[in-house]
């Protein structure tokens, strides 16, 4: 069983970057030709840098790191600077209740697989807001799929959106049985081996480290 555990909860991180990886060649031919070969499967990578910690936040970093893929424990690593729908995001957890009825968590249906890259989310509030760049994440069997929102939706009266997503969805691996995320959607990450620093000093307690994602 893979261990799996949350980022810190600390006040202010100060720099992140969360972004994809897709590898792609290209070869430049005769004749004005270009083939390229691109493998299908991208993954994310992470940078996290907080503010100035104080020693119980910083004791925090310190257990974080010894319990984040030094012995093949993963994290569910995010964008801390877009942890939700930006249009719906008041600076707390997601809440209300569901066009269906039932209190609204942030958590939805994946209702139907229309293609690759394009689905419909069910048990939404009415009027729920994505914009271009907002974060879906997928889970089902212990594993999670994270993808970027590529069209401005909203959520009809019945709670249903049409979700065009960037990064083709695995569908021999996700169904129509996983459920879909969007607070603090995530990826399965682990710490890059050496890149954690974590030097304390009166003037500088500002860990950082880098991750990738991982497929358990």
């Amino acid at each position: 069983m893979v261990t799996i555990i949350d980022l810190p909860d600390i006040v202010g991180w100060e720099k992140c970057s969360f972004d994809p990886v897709v590898v792609r060649t290209s070869d430049r031919m005769e004749g004005r030709r270009t083939e390229g070969v691109r493998l299908p499967t991208g993954y994310w990578t992470a940078s996290y840098t907080p503010g100035y910690l104080f020693p119980r936040d910083m004791g925090k970093m310190d257990a974080f790191m010894m319990c984040a893929g030094d012995d093949g424990e993963f994290f569910r690593g995010y964008d801390v600077f877009r942890p939700r729908p930006i249009l719906m995001d008041t600076g707390v957890p997601l809440s209300g209740v569901k066009a269906g009825g039932g209190a609204f968590d942030g958590t939805a249906e994946l209702h139907t697989i229309t293609d690759s890259r394009t689905v419909v989310i069910y048990g939404l509030p009415a009027g729920f807001q994505f914009s271009l760049g907002d974060y879906v994440e997928f889970r089902e069997n212990g594993q999670s799929s994270l993808h970027r929102i590529r069209l401005a939706a909203t959520a009809d009266g019945a709670g249903h959106a049409t979700l065009s997503i960037k990064y083709g969805l695995d569908t021999q691996n996700f169904t129509t049985a996983a459920v879909a995320r969007f607070e603090k959607p995530s990826c399965l990450m682990q710490i890059d081996p050496g890149s954690y620093q974590g030097t304390k000093s009166k003037t500088d307690r500002r860990p950082s480290f880098t991750a990738q994602e991982q497929f358990p």
